[in-house]
This record gives C-alpha cells, structure tokens and sequence, in this order.
C-alpha cells in the first residue's frame, strides 16, 4: 500500500500544496496512491496521538508512505527519528520529496535505523540521569519530594472532569464500574479514586 501524509498546523494553511505536490511526484515515477492521511494538527504533538500513529499501526512491509518532506512528520529531531525507526522495523518504507531521503530496506536505511535507536537510547537515559540527579539533590537540600501528604489535584484538572455529568448519570442508570471504566477508556481504579474523592455522595 502507498500513502499520502499532509500535515498542516492550523486551519490557515493548506492541504492542497502538499497534495499537490505528492500527486506530481507519484505521477512523474508511476505511481499510485492507496489512502491519504491528512490532519490539522501542531507537529509537537505526540505522533501516537495522531492521525499518523494509527497509520503507523497498521503499516508492514512493503507499505510505502510519502511526504512533502520531514518536517511534516514531527517538529523535533528525536520524533522524526522515533517515527522512522519505527517504520523500519515494521519494513514500511518512507519518501520525502523536497528532502530527498528515501528510507526503506537498503543498508543505508539499516545504518540510519541503527544511529536512530542508538540516538533515542541515549537521549533516554540522559532524561533518567537528569531526573534522578534533581531529585538526589532536592533530598540533600531537605525538600520533600512527591505531592504533599493529603493533597489531591483540582478536580478540574482531572481527566475524568468532563465526563462528571455522564459518570453520575451512567451510574444512576445502573452501569458497573467496570463497564463505565471501559467506556471511558481508564482503569476501574482510577474511576473509583475519582468517584470517592469527588462525588461523595455517591454510594458505591
């Protein structure tokens, strides 16, 4: 399968450059495009949470996706090259236009995906030995760490806030806890910690 990936960040730009773009390239090397992905959404925003991550998902070998170029993928290094590494081990190939690359199953690319996941290794356990350098010298400075003993979040920054007036309503209708927690996609848990600490007079 071959796939057209447009991105655009904000509802004043547009799609029809990009697509345009793709077309001209496909029909220049004979080829055809199977489905087109395309999304209003800042190239900062995590790629799992997008479009492109359920593309990602079901990509394999073989598949090709197109772009006009990298930066359609993400807007940080360490994304694009999560996203790419990704590709290669699921053996979908990626072409950008105005860049160039062209990444798939050729020992280039396998050299790339190396320096990739070598990349991405590092840059975690750099975030790990910064977190615990921080955190070993709050403790040598005296300062508690961790939220205050008997602190909770503001109930409006709760991920389930938004759904108050559907939880007490499924819950007068009868639903089970784990029924609810299923429909709203988090653990039976974390919707009873939430029922008890900010609808207490529910009785459950």
């Amino acid at each position: 399968m071959l796939y057209g990936y447009i991105r655009v960040s904000s509802d004043r730009q547009t799609v029809e450059n990009q697509r345009f773009e793709i077309e001209q390239f496909c029909e220049k090397q004979g080829l055809h495009i199977d489905g087109w992905i395309e999304e209003t959404v800042s190239g900062t925003r995590p790629f799992t949470k997008r479009q492109l991550g359920k593309l990602l998902q079901r990509v394999g070998k073989g598949d090709l996706i197109i772009c006009s170029e990298l930066s359609r993928l993400g807007r940080s290094l360490y994304m694009i090259m999560e996203i790419l590494s990704l590709c290669m081990k699921r053996g979908c190939s990626v072409w950008t236009i105005k860049d160039g690359y062209r990444l798939g199953d050729d020992i280039q690319s396998k050299v790339l995906a190396f320096a990739f996941g070598l990349s991405a290794e590092i840059e975690r356990n750099l975030i790990s030995q910064r977190t615990r350098e921080a955190l070993a010298r709050l403790k040598a400075e005296g300062k508690p760490l961790g939220r205050p003993v008997g602190s909770k979040t503001r109930k409006e920054a709760h991920a389930l806030y938004r759904h108050d007036a559907y939880i007490r309503r499924a819950l007068a209708q009868g639903v089970s806890l784990c029924e609810l927690a299923r429909r709203l996609h988090c653990s039976r848990n974390t919707l009873k910690r939430y029922i008890a600490a900010y609808m207490p007079d529910l009785k459950r």
